[in-house]
């Protein structure tokens, strides 16, 4: 992580400054995220291969072709997003959201999050459930390696002033609980049955895609709108469910069930 920053840091600022130099801020740091990204790529085929001896560092990561990841993902997608649909859709029938007409632009603002969620889903399902976790599970149990991972997952998300960490710290919880549904996700078999513990990217990618793109229409598409009839620690603070009860029961309740998938493996 330290030779990634070191290769990136200097490309980082030149991006960021040109971005600001032309009022580009936006454009300038998803360029800038597109080129860690690469530098992280090429990295890890290195340090794969040269370090951990790895022949095939992406397929070893868990990022296979074929059929089976490709079903696992797009029915993990499936999931995730109808899991926010479900969460939305309790709110409503308990008065505490109003649903809000949509207009023709919902088209488009889905398919500009189903490409905003696939890329974060890849991402950043290769790094902390691909190469990160495998390198916490190289020197400690399965069980604290997905603590660990859980734990960065959520700090790496949640980099805000105290200020703010303090008024939204539910939020952290929920991506605590999100962190460790996708260890238990990347752990899940999905091979034929004749390669029955081979477990890829395909469940967390498809899971974590799902959930942003669920959350990304009904947010930006203004699907609902609370009603104030449940205070915020309920429904999430600013509106987010991973900040408040509801979103985190549904958390729990998804974690659970992969876990017990999962438990059916070799991990405990």
């Amino acid at each position: 992580m330290g030779l990634l920053a070191v290769l990136w840091g200097p490309v980082a600022l030149l991006i960021y400054g040109l971005g600001h130099a032309l009022k580009a801020e936006a454009i300038a740091s998803t360029l800038a995220l597109g080129v860690l990204y690469v530098w992280f790529i090429l990295l890890l085929r290195r340090w794969g291969r040269g370090i951990n001896r790895w022949a095939h560092p992406l397929s070893h990561c868990g990022l296979r072709g074929g059929s089976g990841f490709a079903v696992s993902a797009v029915q993990a997608l499936v999931v995730g997003a109808g899991a926010i649909v479900g969460l939305f859709g309790i709110e409503i029938l308990l008065g505490w959201a109003a649903p809000q007409m949509p207009g023709w632009s919902l088209v488009w603002i889905a398919l500009e999050g189903l490409l905003v969620a696939i890329g974060i889903g890849f991402a950043e399902e290769l790094f902390f459930r691909g190469w990160l976790l495998l390198e916490l599970e190289r020197d400690y149990s399965p069980s604290l390696a997905l603590l660990l991972n859980a734990l960065v997952f959520a700090i790496a998300h949640f980099i805000k002033p105290l200020p703010e960490i303090i008024r939204t710290s539910p939020q952290f919880l929920g991506l605590m609980i999100l962190g460790m549904a996708l260890v238990w996700a990347r752990r899940i078999p999905t091979g034929s049955r004749w390669q029955r513990n081979r477990t890829n990217l395909g469940l967390p990618m498809g899971l974590h895609a799902g959930l942003v793109w669920g959350y990304y229409i009904a947010d930006v598409g203004d699907l609902t709108q609370l009603t104030g009839q449940a205070p915020a620690w309920v429904t999430g603070i600013d509106g987010n469910p991973l900040a408040g009860m509801v979103g985190l029961t549904m958390l729990s309740l998804l974690a659970a069930k992969l876990a017990q998938a999962a438990g059916r493996n070799k991990y405990v």
